[in-house]
């Protein structure tokens, strides 16, 4: 879980770094560094003009099924993680990542897919939606270009995996 939650806690960091003006002022004056487009990029990360593009987001619920033991509740956390590494390795997950607090929705997903059906076929080889554990809701989002970046970057950050 610590794993998911830095992850979203570095896309968020990244995306709102990237998204700022970086503006730094000294004394009276500012000082404003452009960033040079790179549409080699772009083209790779399937970004349009904004540097945008459409996913799909999975907010994840809090499921019908809450019956289970202490070890049951391992297991099938482990598979449900084991399952989200899965789909972030095939290049199809993109983000995922727990709330902090206990509502109702407990995490999310971002999906680089075409369609929420798409999306929705992913979300059922979920162990954890497979037992009733979690449901999914299901989102097309408008978001940065940038977060097909995100894996990449977090390996080179993870001292040790939260599956191991």
């Amino acid at each position: 879980m610590r794993k998911l939650t830095s992850l979203l806690i570095l896309l968020v960091s990244f995306y709102f770094f990237n998204s700022c003006n970086c503006q730094k002022s000294e004394s009276k004056k500012t000082v404003t560094t452009k960033t040079v487009y790179d549409s080699i990029k772009a083209k790779q990360y399937g970004a349009d003009s904004y540097g945008m593009k459409k996913y799909v987001m999975a907010f994840l619920k809090k499921g019908p099924n809450k019956n289970l033991d202490s070890i049951q509740s391992a297991a099938l956390q482990k598979a449900h993680l084991e399952n989200i590494f899965k789909m972030a390795d095939s290049g199809k997950l993109i983000l995922a990542g727990p709330f902090m607090d206990n509502d109702s929705i407990r995490g999310i997903y971002i999906f680089d897919v075409s369609t929420i059906e798409e999306a929705r076929a992913l979300t059922e080889t979920d162990p954890a939606i497979k037992a009733g554990s979690l449901l999914m809701e299901l989102r097309e989002w408008y978001g940065s270009a940038a977060l097909m970046e995100v894996n990449t970057i977090h390996k080179t950050l993870e001292k040790k995996s939260i599956i191991e």
